[in-house]
């Protein structure tokens, strides 16, 4: 039987002023709608504060069971992920993990910070994940938010992650998704995606866009749209058609998307990639389009134990 695994990539981008017109309260519905539209197995999370998901997470276990709090039914999505600053501290953003509680268990799960002291507070998480219905596969996901200025600090941070990624058995498919914050031809991504070296290291991930079987909304070559989706300046657009028709030639780099879905493991396979640009009137549910990807399991995979990580970044093994 073939398995599906479902994944969206979302970044929530955190709250605004309440004056603001992308405010959280005025798209805070929207992103619920967007996300039950899709109903993804796994969601990965970015740049949310608490109250951004404290509401995710009752909003989308009221959609699915209308009365679940008032019956103190505790089934649907659910959430692992700590703050930038630690356990301790809720005030700033979360790189957050969520997953279908019908559909996938958590064997294990845990964050690692993206610095010199991976085990040191601030900002991936990962989570081993097992299968529930059909049962009897297990896989990896691993989110991450980088840093939006420095090179260097996105090229270390690709490097810490990949390092956590290696040291799992290499049967184990490994999911690895979130806000890189830079393209796919930059040092960091010519890393993960193995055609450069770091440190004598070479990754060894694919990207699900340019593997998936079908695309969807292929025209939007960028994820970060500053709420403005596909409207764009005569000159900026201008720019972007011209960069499209360099890329073109190379089906690896003819998108400049900044929000990624890579992967590791013969045994996925992506069906499907695409670039959710859903909206209400012209209306955004973030300034950045999420991604959400389908794999496909051809062939049953045994349960495997992931080993335990200490690391910073978002991770969770699920079966």
């Amino acid at each position: 039987m073939s398995v599906s695994i479902t994944v969206m990539t979302f970044n929530l981008h955190d709250d605004e002023p309440k004056e603001s017109p992308n405010s959280w309260e005025k798209r805070k519905d929207l992103c619920i709608s967007v996300i039950t539209s899709y109903s993804p197995m796994i969601l990965c999370t970015q740049q949310g504060v608490k109250s951004q998901l404290d509401y995710l997470q009752q909003g989308l276990s009221e959609v699915y069971l209308p009365f679940s709090n008032f019956l103190g039914i505790n089934e649907g999505y659910t959430q692992f992920g700590i703050s930038r600053k630690g356990a301790e501290d809720i005030s700033d953003q979360y790189c957050a993990i969520f997953f279908d509680k019908e559909k996938v268990e958590l064997i294990e799960g845990g964050t690692f910070w993206l610095s010199e002291s991976p085990s040191v507070a601030g900002s991936s998480s990962w989570g081993a994940m097992k299968g529930i219905e059909p049962p009897g596969f297990s896989f990896q996901i691993v989110n991450t938010n980088m840093d939006e200025q420095s090179r260097r600090a996105r090229r270390r941070s690709a490097l810490l992650t990949w390092q956590h990624i290696a040291s799992l058995p290499p049967s184990l498919p490994v999911v690895y998704c979130g806000g890189f914050n830079t393209q796919k031809e930059s040092t960091t991504g010519r890393f993960l995606l193995g055609r450069s070296r770091e440190h004598g290291i070479i990754g060894d991930m694919r990207d699900a866009w340019p593997n998936a079987r079908t695309r969807k909304n292929m025209s939007l070559i960028h994820t970060y749209h500053g709420f403005k989706g596909d409207k764009q300046g005569a000159v900026e657009f201008l720019k972007l058609m011209f960069r499209a028709l360099c890329l073109c030639w190379d089906r690896q780099t003819q998108d400049l998307h900044i929000d990624w879905i890579l992967f590791r493991g013969r045994s996925l396979v992506p069906v499907l990639c695409e670039v959710v640009n859903d909206n209400m009137g012209g209306f955004y549910p973030s300034s950045h389009y999420p991604i959400f990807a389908e794999f496909m399991l051809p062939r049953s995979v045994r349960l495997i134990e992931a080993s335990p990580s200490q690391d910073g970044n978002g991770a969770a093994s699920l079966t």
